[in-house]
């Protein structure tokens, strides 16, 4: 009900609140990013780089940020700038050499604060809309920063990865830019992240140069245009979001998550229906759209988001085949892509696109041990405090090893043909999508006890079977795959120099 939560933000809209019995932060939430939507064609037409210097364009784009933040969430949204403004202390009065190290700190540890005194020291139901959402965004923007920083200032060229020489910055950020790209109004509220060196570009009115490239690395000039319009995909986006909207909200009504450690349910129900039902329950619902009026577990609202940001002329990524304009550069999900997953990997690629960027970038290529569990362990301390959020991680780390083996050792024996190769596909979409509910039902659910009880009520098949298949099946490190194949590995190396944005993994995994 509308008045089980208390708003922290304006009052503005309590009569609207009382009419559809939402609670008014929510609809202050949905509001905002409407009017984030409209004033980013404004935005793009009337403060065209032409038109306007970067200056104004930075000003603009944080005041309308802080503006939505207080509108939102009150005086919560001062902790936005708390944050920025340590770690901006600390990227200023210490040296670059050990500038990020300290930066990656202080930014998480303030984070860490504010969830666990959200979750333990206040009432979390208090309010729905969580002020910590923002924060985990400005969080990776801030650690980003701090790398590329680093690498701009400390590292040689021949030391960087492609990837990390295009998104390495030269020079100190000043404090407007700083603030613009943390606080700006098309992502304040619900990212997504992205480069600094992108949003520079976008602001200069460099972001549409071309970025399609030739097979020989050089930029293929014959579909350059001065200025794409972004209205198709705009359209096609807030279309897809309200559709996606539409049929949450029917599962959700039919198909509460909480169900599938429900005595009754278990006991009336054989085994293969109570797997149909999670997969629905968990897979579809939350896919298709991962932040709902009803489901603040999640902390995005991807395709409205994405949306914002091409209205205002952000997210360009070169044309097509055909000529048209693509404008996917920092989309955060692929929703065909999750659907008909065939991998885990596959289904972590196409979801939370930026995050899992942001985790390989500051910790996945940079940790000297282990670094797939470093990875998620990154993940679920800047998701929050939540137990549950520690119990699908580490299901998740035993998921993507056992995966991993099989793929390693098994893929190639259903290459000889399409067929063989069509039951593979088949075998393993099943299984991913089998693994994914089985490892996010303690995401959903938070608490221990239910997790556990889900996981008895499945035996712990899928942990055991992973750990079976981990120790039986052999896996050669990077290093060593490295050391066989430095041909191949240059030559993918040399195709993403270009932008960190392409499907360079992709390829990868298609060879």
């Amino acid at each position: 009900m509308a008045t089980s939560t208390s708003c922290t933000g304006s009052t503005l809209l309590q009569p609207i609140s009382k009419i559809i019995d939402l609670p008014l932060d929510q609809v202050n939430f949905v509001v905002c990013q409407l009017f984030a939507l409209v004033t980013a064609f404004w935005f793009r037409l009337y403060l065209h780089p032409s038109k306007t210097s970067p200056f104004i364009r930075h000003v603009v784009a944080t005041l309308l940020g802080f503006y939505l933040a207080l509108f939102c969430f009150g005086w919560y949204a001062l902790h936005f700038l708390v944050q920025s403004g340590l770690a901006y202390g600390v990227m200023i009065f210490t040296s670059v050499e050990h500038m990020h190290k300290y930066c990656f700190v202080v930014t998480l540890g303030y984070l860490c604060f504010c969830q666990v005194t959200r979750a333990y020291v206040f009432d979390y139901g208090m309010y729905s809309a969580d002020f910590t959402g923002p924060m985990m965004v400005i969080t990776q923007k801030i650690t980003s920063l701090a790398f590329e920083i680093h690498d701009g200032l400390m590292k040689r060229e021949e030391h960087l990865k492609p990837s990390q020489k295009y998104l390495a910055v030269r020079k100190m950020p000043s404090l407007l830019e700083y603030l613009s790209y943390n606080c700006n109004f098309m992502g304040i509220l619900a990212g997504p992240t992205c480069s600094y060196n992108d949003y520079i570009a976008f602001i200069k009115g460099r972001g549409y140069e071309p970025k399609h490239l030739e097979s020989n690395g050089k930029e293929d000039r014959k579909f350059k245009q001065s200025d794409p319009s972004p209205k198709r995909d705009v359209i096609q986006k807030v279309c897809t979001c309200a559709l996606s909207l539409m049929v949450y909200l029917v599962i959700y009504t039919i198909c509460p998550t909480v169900r599938v450690i429900d005595d009754t349910f278990m006991a009336s129900n054989p085994f293969y229906i109570q797997v149909l039902y999670l997969y629905i329950s968990i897979l579809l619902k939350n896919n298709l759209i991962p932040n709902t009026l009803y489901n603040s577990k999640y902390h995005y609202i991807f395709v409205t988001a994405d949306a914002i940001n091409n209205a205002a002329g952000f997210g360009f990524n070169g044309y097509n085949a055909d000529g048209t304009p693509k404008w996917d550069r920092i989309s955060n999900l692929r929703i065909l892509n999750i659907e008909f997953a065939t991998s885990f990997k596959m289904f972590l690629d196409n979801w939370n696109i930026q995050t899992a960027l942001w985790l390989k970038r500051v910790c996945y290529e940079r940790c000297p041990y282990n670094p797939t569990a470093a990875t998620f362990l990154l993940s679920a301390i800047w998701h929050g405090v939540y137990p549950g959020y520690y119990l699908t991680f580490i299901t998740g780390i035993v998921v993507t090893m056992a995966a991993r083996a099989v793929r390693h050792n098994v893929r190639q024996h259903f290459l000889g043909s399409a067929t063989l190769k069509l039951i593979y596909d088949v075998i393993t979409w099943f299984s991913t999508q089998m693994a994914i509910c089985y490892t996010v039902v303690p995401f959903v659910l938070l608490a221990v006890g239910p997790s556990l009880k889900f996981y008895s009520s499945w035996y712990c098949c899928i942990h055991l079977i992973c750990v079976l298949l981990v120790l039986v099946l052999p896996v050669k490190s990077r290093r060593t795959k490295q050391q066989e194949q430095p041909s191949s590995v240059q030559a993918n190396e040399q195709n993403c120099l270009s932008s960190p944005h392409n499907n360079c993994n992709q390829k990868q995994k298609a060879t």
